[in-house]
């Protein structure tokens, strides 16, 4: 039985840079976690420090998630989302911004033990350039190791796992891809530190979010959480999911139950005009489908398929398995 989640702000107001208001009405925060406990098959939360979860609220949100029968499966602390972290948070060229951002993701750390929570899902999406001959490539880098390796050799009981993405809001991110990610994992050595595949920002990447996966899995057992959405692979357009790539889909979810991947499948989504439950519902609906289609025979054919490669008739069982029902 696959495990469901939504992060909690998919489901409130969400605006842009040209409608910094948002496109809809702010919830409170009761009102959003009833809503997510409501979609079949959700059992889990993802938190957004500073937005969702602070230590001053840690431990009204907890009564909150107990209320409604909902675990806190990961805590995305805000290194993304506030004017000191402009010019990066972990990795930042100015040492003082380097130590608020210890400081502030080891307060998410305490927040994470308040709230049960077993993983911190690390997004530095301020931390890359945007021009050539902008970011000392070598010492940026290093210190973003050094800084992770520091705050998960401190808390062992919580697992670190680093969300990718090629680019936005800076034009290059230095964690980018599934490898060079996974080379960071690595290269600090702890069995605490992992990696998260945001299947947008594989798609934006150019990877087959399938093949990551196995990467991932396959060096290490490194693949410690997912994010589901959907793009035109052009930008990270956090759509339903199977909106655009269907059958890419079913070579994840197959690909994922082959390397045994056991953790949680969670949405990510940010439905700008869409309304968001029923949006975060379909998302979920889909993935479900899929899973009942992929029963054990069907996996099986599906692996002799791909052991001979004949691109046709894979096709045909894609057919055959989603579209044509005797």
């Amino acid at each position: 039985m696959l495990k469901y989640s939504v992060i909690l702000g998919n489901l409130g107001n969400t605006c842009d840079r040209f409608l910094s208001s948002g496109y809809k009405d702010v919830l409170s925060k009761e009102d959003l976690v009833r809503q997510a406990s409501e979609i079949e098959g959700v059992k889990g939360i993802e938190l957004v420090g500073t937005w969702d979860v602070t230590l001053e609220n840690a431990h009204d949100m907890k009564g909150l998630l107990d209320k409604y029968g909902l675990s806190c499966v990961s805590i995305i602390p805000d290194h993304f989302g506030q004017k000191k972290w402009g010019r990066g948070s972990l990795s930042a060229k100015d040492a003082t911004t380097r130590s608020m951002a210890l400081d502030y993701t080891r307060e998410c750390v305490e927040i994470a033990r308040i709230l049960k929570c077993p993983t911190l899902n690390i997004w530095p999406g301020q931390d890359g350039f945007d021009y050539s001959l902008q970011s000392h490539l070598v010492q940026e880098r290093k210190w973003l190791e050094e800084n992770l390796y520091l705050l998960a050799s401190e808390a062992p009981d919580i697992r670190f796992s680093l969300e990718y993405k090629p680019k936005e809001p800076r034009n290059f991110s230095f964690m980018a891809r599934a490898s060079d990610t996974l080379l960071m994992a690595k290269q600090i050595g702890l069995d605490n530190v992992g990696v998260t595949i945001d299947t947008g920002h594989s798609f934006v990447a150019g990877e087959n979010v399938a093949e990551a996966a196995v990467i991932l899995q396959e060096y290490g057992n490194k693949l410690f959480h997912m994010h589901f959405n959907d793009n035109y692979n052009a930008w990270d357009d956090d759509m339903i999911v199977g909106s655009v790539h269907f059958p890419i889909y079913v070579e994840l979810l197959f690909w994922l139950k082959e390397t045994g991947y056991d953790g949680w499948y969670s949405m990510d989504q940010y439905p700008y005009r869409e309304e968001g439950k029923g949006a975060l519902e379909a998302s979920v609906k889909f993935l479900q489908m899929i899973d009942r289609r992929l029963t054990d025979d069907r996996r099986g054919e599906l692996r002799n398929l791909i052991t001979n490669g004949n691109a046709v008739e894979t096709q045909n069982w894609l057919l055959d398995t989603f579209f044509i029902q005797s």
